[in-house]
């Protein structure tokens, strides 16, 4: 399956998280957990929190990245549960695909009324 395809499963599984769960107003770990377990009952893998190394200059650095979530082993999702987004997040996930070497990654923020307004796509030359 490629990223297309996961990340059409993903949106799917966000909305209908979104829609179990009552809208806005949780933290967002019980967005990001209920989204793995949705995702999952659709049939990709997904890794919470999943840890990455991260290296300067040939050396890794001592804290490694914390992915919220990565399905299939090819799409990083991140998940925001705020009233405010801020275009920050996309630059975040960015750094996780360039850092990674993948190259989507979607922003969910569960904090909008819709869902569907909250959900930012990121792409690392795909």
């Amino acid at each position: 399956m490629d990223e297309n395809a996961l990340s059409q499963i993903i949106v799917d599984a966000a909305i209908e998280v979104h829609r179990v769960l009552g809208g806005p107003g949780l933290f967002e770990s019980i967005y990001r957990d209920a989204l793995a377990i949705e995702i999952q009952s659709r049939g990709p893998k997904v890794e919470r929190e999943r840890l990455v190394p991260v290296t300067y200059k040939g050396q890794v650095i001592s804290a490694p990245l914390r992915l919220d979530l990565l399905v299939g082993g090819l799409v990083i999702v991140e998940c925001k549960a705020v009233m405010t987004y801020n275009p920050i997040f996309e630059s975040q996930v960015l750094t996780y695909l360039r850092i990674t070497g993948l190259k989507l990654g979607l922003v969910i923020n569960f904090g909008q009324n819709l869902v569907k307004y909250g959900i930012h796509r990121v792409v690392n030359g795909l």
